[in-house]
């Protein structure tokens, strides 16, 4: 197993906001989280990132306990963490903000490059260009190209089609698509469309518990069955 998350327990402050929750991930394999806005989907993954500290419970990445480590050495054990609200560095140029993720991975800024070039084929024409000038599709791209610097095991992406324009949307699929025979993802994402396309298994998410777990492909396809859950 690479990923095993075991009856976890968050706060924030005296409010309970995880619940007992334990999920998996295989290698491989493609996870969705979906639920509700506030039902815990964000917070459990920030928690697996390691920006949260559970209060109780255990999370065990490729056999190694990683609960309640900061974010830096979970990402160098290879665990990535795509955040929501695209968030690059908008006052760098795009190559600057490749060198920060060449940097914290040990490796050429050609070579990180190059590696961003595999999901965001047009990068050579933007590096010179403020990473804020980018549009929302475009930064979701270099986010996702960011992270695959190091050559991780487990992304964490986090809503990456939200906000995003139709053709923006099939860009980060097609960037996801090639992504997922080199490494494992968890994604939370609210686009049943793309969930039941994307997914291998589906968690369920209701007032931070797992309310289901969907494995059969049946299910995972069946985007009236999924909507129950939101």
């Amino acid at each position: 197993m690479l990923l095993s998350v075991d009856r976890i327990n968050v706060f924030y402050g005296s409010a309970r906001v995880l619940s007992e929750i334990s999920l998996h991930a295989r290698h491989g394999e493609v996870v969705s989280i979906v639920g509700r806005n506030g039902a815990g989907k964000s917070t459990m993954l920030k928690t697996i990132a390691g920006f949260l500290r559970p209060l109780s419970g255990g999370i065990k990445f490729d056999g190694e306990e990683i609960s309640g480590r900061p974010p830096d050495q979970v990402a160098r054990l290879g665990v990535r963490y795509v955040f929501q609200d695209k968030r690059v560095f908008t006052k760098l140029t795009v190559r600057e903000n490749i060198e920060l993720a060449a940097y914290a991975a040990k490796v050429r800024l050609i070579d990180a490059i190059d590696l961003v070039a595999q999901v965001y084929p047009n990068i050579s024409m933007f590096l010179a260009s403020k990473a804020g000038g980018l549009s929302g599709g475009q930064r979701q791209l270099l986010l996702i190209g960011r992270a695959i610097v190091g050559s991780p095991r487990l992304l964490l992406v986090d809503e990456p089609t939200e906000g995003l324009a139709a053709g923006a949307i099939e860009e980060v699929l097609k960037a996801l698509e090639l992504l997922r025979d080199e490494v494992s993802m968890v994604i939370v994402e609210q686009n049943l469309s793309v969930v039941s396309r994307f997914a291998d298994r589906v968690y369920c998410m209701k007032e931070g518990h797992i309310a289901a777990e969907l494995s059969d492909p049946a299910d995972v396809q069946n985007q009236a069955y999924l909507e129950t859950y939101l």
